[in-house]
């Protein structure tokens, strides 16, 4: 989903500034060295280190973190229920897990794709703690 209202055009981008953003969005996948954590820890890295000179960057990074805290607290909360349940709640929460990782690592990939094209894209169903 782009949103055009606070799209840079793609040609006014320089080269940097479109790696960055998609690093952005990749650095998310550390999550899979990193026991889930990483997830998190790699936009913000991104975003803390290029929030001051590459606004796109940081925007892009800004959004990365924002959908992975969410996706880190529906996680969060998908272990949570299935502890609650003493594990009997794992027949509702697997599936979800899964479905869960799945689109975590398709938006990841279009969003990092848009980004190293120039567009802004913008996570769908993700809280924007961090403004």
């Amino acid at each position: 989903m782009i949103d055009d209202t606070t799209a840079t055009p793609p040609s006014t981008l320089s080269n940097d500034e479109r790696t960055w953003a998609l690093l952005g969005h990749l650095s998310a996948f550390s999550a899979f060295f990193t026991a889930g954590f990483g997830c998190v820890l790699g936009p913000l890295v991104v975003w803390l280190v290029k929030r001051d000179s590459l606004p796109f960057a940081a925007d892009q990074a800004r959004e990365a973190l924002n959908f992975n805290l969410t996706a880190l607290i529906v996680w969060i909360a998908l272990w949570i229920v299935t502890i609650g349940t003493f594990g009997i709640g794992i027949f509702l929460t697997l599936p979800l897990g899964l479905a869960l990782l799945g689109v975590w690592i398709v938006l990841t990939i279009v969003a990092a794709i848009s980004a190293n094209n120039g567009q802004t894209y913008r996570y769908p169903l993700t809280l924007r703690l961090i403004k």
